[in-house]
């Protein structure tokens, strides 16, 4: 009898760990999800072009970064080194930003290696917008 409650239990804790909307932490099944990036502010939030042409440094900062993740300014890939999980920099150059103007800038992280088991993984993050005056 009791082997059968001990099989019950796990029984309901996987399908409750496994409703959409749980977060992966809960869910032993999701293995190697990764969580959405989050960015929330830009350091610096603007720049003169003339940093841009000497190749300006930008700080991403923000949460669920991994090894993985990486920083896109308006479509474009840029190689990214990762400080932390709340930390991303790169180098901008005038072979990404040709000239002043207002550049989005997301974060995106590609997806683990989930199943199908409701579990999500990966995504990109909102856009902040990064102004070159």
């Amino acid at each position: 009898m009791p082997f059968r409650m001990s099989v019950l239990l796990l029984a309901v804790v996987l399908v409750l760990s496994c409703l959409p909307g749980c977060s992966n932490a809960l869910n032993p099944l999701c293995g190697s999800a990764r969580p959405a990036p989050l960015i929330g502010s830009l350091s610096p939030s603007s720049m003169d072009f003339a940093q841009v042409q000497q190749g300006a440094v930008l700080t991403v900062n923000g949460s669920h970064f991994v090894s993985s993740s990486v920083v896109v300014i308006n479509g474009t890939t840029l190689a990214t080194t990762v400080v932390s999980g709340n930390q991303l920099k790169v180098t901008i150059t005038t072979s990404l930003i040709s000239a002043p103007g207002t550049f989005n800038v997301t974060v995106n992280t590609p997806s683990g290696n989930t199943g199908d088991l409701g579990c999500s993984s990966g995504g990109t993050s909102g856009a902040l917008v990064l102004t070159v005056t």
